[in-house]
């Protein structure tokens, strides 16, 4: 149970806790000796020298630097985690993948992690000293995860990341092109200035690398339909006028259609009992959290159970995933703004919470552990519970709408270049022959809900007759082919609709987004390789859309080669098929994950993988 306010206990600790460290002699052959050094659980996390004292003289020397982390291996560490499979993949496993698209469409985005790189533990040593942690606040994974999320982001001179959601990038890399953590960490390390751009999925990369550096084990997460409630009420609520067009004046929560965040893995001694496990932390700058642009440690058994003023930041994110939607149609009637809520949808935000199952390469769905089944009678007294605090801390009310007329809209995800087809599902108490006046506003926007561009307008009066009835919107592809060279985002096709009975003056809408389909590729890779020997990597791909592809390029990247490898094509026509190889050099031993892009103007990226077993 929360209270009111956010409040925490921090345990009480001796000032001894942190020196039980013990050295012990384990060898000694002539001038060399083997000093087995054990710290205590409550250690500082940081760089330490190891000095060897001889009668009067200590000697220093780069060898003898340690690094101490925190240890999921350690039954009394805060981060201890018991299964091994989870060790490996939550504090080991350097590359995986991030799940982007949307809630009914969800992509595989591949990443590198890449937390055992050059300069990248080196790196998180030194963004502890640059944040504003004491140094004995680095027992504390708590402390660590949330200085360490905060750093993520520039602001006031300080932070690894610039975050751009404007779609002009120039002076900086794309956030979609980035594939892997430690070409930021490094260039952040080397250059200490900030990386030029990020996104979401880019801000949770690094941070999911960062704290697996340091011992804490954590896993990318997405959560497709996802809010922002800037307003703090539980509910995300969008205003539009009568033609459907979405007031930007007023409606300043959004729904994205995926949003990518980080859960860490750790004890919670400064909360009430049952909070340890997994926390939600996300480290894109959205909201202030105590001043700094930060989010969590938030539990997710607090998410789960609606308590939401335990901390960190559990009432953004459970609305970020639980919160109730509402649409408001502004009439003007005689000179005055009328609002009336067209819409109340309790089961559309937070869907298909998503993170890359332990050992394999497959998406696993932890929708369960966020909340309650959609619908489900636990899931409603959650929401009655976080609004029954909500009301303790100021005056709430829930806004009511008695449905007579019920609509939905189905899309499914077009192949580029093709007409999209919406299909507005109405569903009535009575069977009586009615008309109804459809109105679509369509328009192409980010991933965020940004809106890029406006494509156009489309009405129908339609006779419907029966309970449930099906009325199609279609839009043509002119409408949004030539907008796609211009944007260098992956976008969206945003849809809202209105639908009205004319007799009963009944009105309703929903939102739909739809996204693009593209063709796949495929890749020729040998299944092993040597160090030092030339690997090839053979793309093929056809065209199979109806439009051009222009600057179409294949890039190949692996934490096993050196750097990152392009071949250029310029444009591809409809039918054509083009081959590339792209030759590379391993430099490094093991099971390697190759990833290859591809990407145009108009297809910002499509990708194939594949492991590759590197031996000497």
């Amino acid at each position: 149970m929360g209270v009111p306010n956010e409040q925490s206990c921090v345990p009480a600790r001796t000032p001894s806790d942190h020196y039980n460290w013990q050295a012990t002699l384990q060898n000694e052959s002539g001038k060399e000796v083997t000093v087995a050094v054990t710290s205590s659980p409550n250690a500082i996390l940081g760089k330490y020298q190891l000095n060897v004292k001889t009668g009067n003289h200590i000697l220093k020397s780069e060898e003898n630097i340690l690094y101490l982390l925190f240890n999921p291996w350690c039954k009394e560490d805060m981060v201890f985690m018991p299964d091994e499979d989870e060790r490996k993949e939550y504090i080991l496993n350097d590359t995986g993948c991030h799940y982007v698209g949307a809630a009914r469409s969800i992509k595989c985005k591949p990443w590198n992690f890449g937390q055992f790189e050059k300069n990248v533990l080196d790196c998180c040593i030194s963004l502890l000293t640059e944040s504003s942690l004491k140094p004995t606040d680095r027992r504390d994974p708590v402390l660590v995860c949330r200085a360490m999320c905060a750093m993520m982001s520039f602001e006031k001179g300080q932070g690894v990341l610039i975050g751009n959601w404007t779609g002009d990038y120039e002076g900086g890399t794309a956030p979609y092109k980035w594939t892997g953590s430690a070409p930021i960490l490094q260039q952040y390390y080397n250059t200490k200035q900030a990386v030029c751009f990020g996104q979401c999925w880019v801000f949770a990369g690094i941070l999911t690398t960062v704290l697996r550096a340091l011992g804490i084990p954590a896993r990318s997460v997405t959560g497709f339909d996802s809010a922002h409630d800037t307003e703090r009420n539980l509910t995300v609520d969008t205003y539009v006028n009568e033609n459907g067009e979405k007031i930007t004046s007023m409606t300043h929560d959004s729904v994205w259609n995926f949003h990518v965040w980080t859960d860490a893995w750790m004890k919670r001694p400064d909360l009430p009992k049952g909070y340890d496990g997994w926390q939600a932390v996300d480290a894109t700058p959205q909201e202030r959290s105590q001043g700094v642009f930060c989010c969590g440690p938030s539990p997710l058994t607090a998410i789960r159970k609606g308590d939401i003023f335990i901390v960190y930041d559990t009432r953004f994110v459970f609305s970020e995933v639980n919160g109730d939607r509402l649409i408001w149609l502004v009439k003007m009637v005689n000179g005055q703004e009328e609002l009336h809520v067209i819409s109340m949808e309790t089961t559309s935000i937070g869907k298909n919470i998503s993170t890359k199952a332990v050992g394999q390469d497959r998406r696993r769905d932890i929708t369960y552990e966020y909340k309650y089944p959609e619908g489900s009678s636990e899931e409603r007294q959650v929401m009655d519970h976080a609004f029954l605090l909500l009301s303790s801390e100021r005056e709430h009310r829930r806004p009511v709408k008695e449905n007579f007329l019920h609509m939905s809209v189905q899309s499914d995800d077009v192949l580029l270049g093709n007409s999209v087809n919406f299909t507005v599902i109405l569903k009535r108490k009575t069977a009586a022959l009615q008309n109804v006046n459809i109105l679509g506003s369509f328009e192409l926007q980010l991933y965020t809900g940004k809106k890029m561009a406006k494509l156009c307008d489309l009405n129908k009066t339609s006779q419907i007759q029966g309970q449930v009835s099906e009325v199609t919107l279609t839009l043509d592809s002119k409408t949004y082919i030539n907008s796609l060279a211009i944007l260098d985002d992956e976008p969206v096709i945003r849809g809202f609709i209105i639908a009205e009975i004319v007799e009963s003056k009944e009105i309703m809408a929903s939102e739909v987004f739809t996204s693009f389909q593209y063709p796949e590729f495929s890749i020729e890779l040998p299944n092993t390789g040597r160090i030092g020997q030339l690997l090839v990597c053979n793309c093929i791909f056809k065209n199979t859309l109806a439009i051009p592809l222009t600057d179409v390029k294949f890039s190949l990247e692996s934490l096993g080669i050196s750097s990152l490898q392009t071949s250029d094509h310029g444009t591809v026509q409809p039918g054509e098929t083009i081959q590339s190889q792209i030759k590379c050099t391993p430099i490094k031993t093991g099971p390697k994950k190759f990833i290859v892009k591809l990407s145009s103007k108009q297809v910002k990226e499509i990708n194939a993988q594949k492991i590759v077993l590197i031996t000497k």
